[in-house]
């Protein structure tokens, strides 16, 4: 039997268009909380944990008792935004991901956001059935650009990190995706096309890959 290689999804602008509910969340956190964001933050931190960005991009706290409120509020206020204004998988989604169910490719999502966010958009978005699990930033001790989100995916679905296949739209992910030692493609969702160096394929929607072709990486049929 051929073994197959396994897909690995990021979150945020690879299966949902959740930019602007992100940044409206951040604007919420800043107003209530009576801090100024500066331009340009978000950004900076797309594909980032929040203890990342709070610590060292935004210097709000070094005590992460501190942080975590503030993140656990932040994230708190992403999903009252998610109810209200509703949410949609990007286009080609849904078809990629029946195109690899139809071959048999297990899926798992790696990503920066909390598990809750998480568990809302698949419940939401109807996606459920075609991840076998989903690692996301309070499993990991380091978030991305360290591959330790991706390799816990692997991890869980029992693949080989050189027969992944990582879908990421923002630098730290791509990187993370190549310390991991997998192949990454780039979602040009949150940054123009040419901007995600390092990545083995570019794409502006999930539909337009082949499951043949991405299994020609690895000298196999899918």
């Amino acid at each position: 039997m051929k073994e197959k290689w396994t897909a690995i999804f990021d979150w945020d602008g690879v299966i949902l268009d959740s930019s602007r509910h992100h940044e409206e969340s951040w604007e919420r956190l800043g107003r209530e909380e009576g801090r100024v964001l500066p331009e340009g933050h978000f950004l900076r931190g797309f594909g980032r944990r929040n203890i990342e960005i709070m610590r060292d991009l935004l210097g709000w706290s070094t005590d992460l008792a501190e942080i975590q409120r503030l993140s656990s509020r932040k994230e708190e206020w992403y999903r009252e935004v998610v109810k209200e204004w509703g949410i949609e998988p990007l286009p080609g989604v849904r078809v990629w991901l029946e195109r690899l169910e139809a071959v048999g490719i297990a899926c798992g999502i790696g990503s920066s956001t909390e598990k809750k966010n998480v568990e809302l958009g698949l419940r939401i978005l109807g996606l459920e059935r075609f991840f076998v699990t989903a690692v996301t930033a309070e499993d990991v001790q380091k978030g991305k650009p360290a591959p330790d989100v991706f390799l816990e995916v692997a991890r869980r679905l029992g693949a080989k990190a050189g027969r992944c296949v990582v879908f990421e739209d923002a630098p730290a992910g791509v990187e993370a995706g190549r310390a991991a030692g997998m192949k990454v493609v780039g979602v040009t969702t949150t940054h123009p096309g040419g901007h995600l160096e390092g990545v083995d394929r570019e794409v502006e929607r999930l539909d337009e890959l082949r499951v043949e072709e991405l299994a020609e990486w690895f000298g196999r049929s899918a």
